[in-house]
């Protein structure tokens, strides 16, 4: 079991880093064709901090684990949510811009309504589940809302934190950049989720629960520790910009690109979890308008941390 626990764990590694190198080596790529830091940070730097989530949940449904990929997207965004905007709020109290309130945070709530919709055949007749047809309906609505974004970055409604991008680097190393990171990507995805299996078969615990906590935690490192460092530097806009757009591509393209790769059986089991991602995202909305606008203090933070950890605390208790 700690064989298992340390090839998780090195798979986890390889993902973050994969992602870290992949977006370094395609910007500098980009660069040198004169491509828009706008255009970057909406395609390569937005696909890096998703990577690992992407990568772990393609081929997890090569292989046909639904449990693993509705447990992972699930688990990220609730763990974004409650967790990483959590300790967030706690560490500094969250300013949120007016536009993420009224509109980002809305579409968030709408894509999670969506998956509930679509994953119990609210529309179709039929078996519950995530189809290649549920899976194109979420590619176009992915579309839409980087046309949206797109259309704010324009008219300087938003703006995006500065990327740093190397500078003067050979073709050869840029190259050797993309290729580490996409190896890593491969590399890691496959470890996390083969791993994973056979530690929840060895505890005797579901692939579900599995997919909810330790394969969701590592997923959303990149986001946790990006939020974090925000909040610490006082720069709340890319701490709470960062989960909310988090959560909806993680809803949007990799749900969707999961479905597409082959059809998704859906447990019932895991409206439960929609259900709280639909309330936290609803409370965090709600928060806006108490005490002071657009603002979540450390006690709505708090609330955010205290509820996922009991939550996910008997979710485990009853597995064991």
């Amino acid at each position: 079991m700690v064989i298992l626990m340390i090839l998780i764990i090195a798979g986890f590694s390889a993902l973050i880093f994969g992602a870290n190198w992949l977006v370094d080596g395609s910007s500098a790529l980009a660069k040198k064709y004169n491509v828009s830091d706008l255009i970057i940070g909406l395609t390569i730097v937005s696909f890096g901090t998703s990577a690992p989530e992407l990568v772990v949940n393609s081929v997890a449904s090569v292989n046909g684990y639904s449990d693993i990929i509705l447990g992972n997207i699930l688990g990220s965004n609730n763990f974004n949510l409650f967790i990483t905007l959590g300790i967030a709020g706690l560490i500094y109290p969250m300013w949120v811009q007016k536009s993420t309130v009224f509109k980002e945070i809305p579409i968030s709530l709408i894509a999670a309504l969506a998956m509930l919709l679509l994953a119990n055949n609210f529309f179709f007749n039929g078996t519950s589940g995530i189809s290649r047809v549920d899976g194109a309906i979420l590619l176009f609505c992915f579309a839409a809302f980087l046309f949206y974004v797109f259309k704010q970055m324009k008219s300087g409604a938003e703006t995006i934190e500065e990327i740093a991008l190397p500078q003067n680097i050979s073709n050869f190393k840029i190259w050797g950049l993309i290729i580490l990171g996409l190896a890593g990507l491969i590399i890691g995805g496959q470890l996390v989720v083969d791993n994973g299996v056979k530690l929840a078969t060895r505890l005797g615990v579901s692939e579900k629960i599995i997919g909810l906590t330790i394969i969701a935690i590592g997923t959303s490192l990149p986001e946790l520790l990006t939020s974090v460092v925000a909040a610490t530097k006082k720069n709340t806009g890319i701490a709470i910009g960062n989960i909310i757009g988090s959560n909806i591509f993680n809803i949007f393209l990799i749900l969707s690109v999961s479905s597409l790769i082959a059809p998704i059986s859906y447990n019932l089991s895991f409206n439960i979890d929609l259900y709280i991602l639909l309330g936290g995202t609803l409370f965090l909305f709600l928060m806006m308008f108490v005490g002071k606008r657009y603002k979540l203090d450390r006690w709505g933070a708090a609330t955010l941390l205290i509820f996922y950890l009991s939550y996910t605390s008997y979710l485990v208790w009853l597995e064991l």
